[in-house]
């Protein structure tokens, strides 16, 4: 007599821009929660295959594949390369994105400048999101669906030197709201999460001025943002248990957003 398997597989999470940072905490509390994960980076090197290794390490399946956001030629692929090995996608997190190329004043902002950052952070993250969105309503999954979008605080804090950055997550909050209300007949939890000042290699940079400012109150709680505050509230949406907070947007900034007088 043959026996039928009642286990029912991991859900699979696909998350853009994984390789460092923000993107690698995601992708280990996911792995840490029970999903298999495909992420997105530049180049499969060896810390994508360490990466890969530590999903391993728990118990699940990881694939890097080497795709960049802006081109959308790449998206098809990339999504199908994620189903032929994981047979479906039940998490989007739209983490990757670029900052201003060049701070400065908004006078002088560049179109190629301009071009760059609303082609990777808006066109390249919104097409993916509707590539993911047509899977999810066409192929049923035994697992709950979410897309969750990494935007920043400066969707709605003013950065006149980073005017094309904030910009693009401006219209991504939209963005966020759009998709929410097409998918939430399917019960597809849509969320943005905006971070505030988080400690990565691309705030290294100008890590003592935010010290500095830190002391100075510009953060409630005193601190950096860490990669995996973010995490931490990736999983949650990802569990589908808040999906009736649909379209939601979570600060997760210390307080930096919270407008006083």
């Amino acid at each position: 007599m043959t026996r039928i398997s009642t286990i029912k597989p991991r859900p699979v999470a696909l998350i853009t821009g994984g390789r460092r940072g923000i993107g690698a905490s995601i992708v280990m509390q996911l792995a840490n929660q029970g999903f298999d994960i495909v992420f997105t980076c530049r180049s499969e090197d060896a810390i994508s295959k360490a990466l890969c290794s530590h999903v391993e390490s728990v118990g699940g399946k990881a694939l890097a594949i080497a795709s960049e956001l802006e081109n959308l030629d790449a998206q098809k692929e990339l999504i199908e390369k994620t189903i032929a090995w994981g047979r479906t996608i039940d998490c989007l997190v739209n983490n990757a994105g670029i900052g201003s190329p060049c701070r400065g004043d908004l006078l002088e902002m560049q179109p190629e400048a301009f071009d760059l950052v609303l082609n990777t952070n808006l066109r390249g993250t919104f097409f993916l999101t509707q590539h993911v969105a047509k899977h999810m309503l066409a192929v049923p999954s035994p697992h709950s669906r979410s897309i969750i979008t990494i935007s920043s605080v400066s969707a709605e804090m003013a950065s006149t030197e980073r005017g094309e950055y904030c910009l693009s997550k401006a219209a991504l909050a939209m963005s966020t709201k759009l998709f929410a209300l097409r998918l939430a007949t399917a019960n597809i939890g849509v969320f943005e999460i905006r971070p505030g000042v988080i400690r990565t290699d691309m705030t290294a940079g100008v890590a003592n001025q935010y010290e500095e400012r830190f002391n100075n109150g510009l953060v409630p709680m005193a601190r950096w943002g860490e990669t995996e505050d973010i995490a931490a509230v990736v999983t949650s949406l990802a569990s589908g248990k808040l999906n009736f907070s649909t379209g939601s947007v979570i600060n997760t900034d210390g307080g930096l957003s919270i407008p006083t007088f």
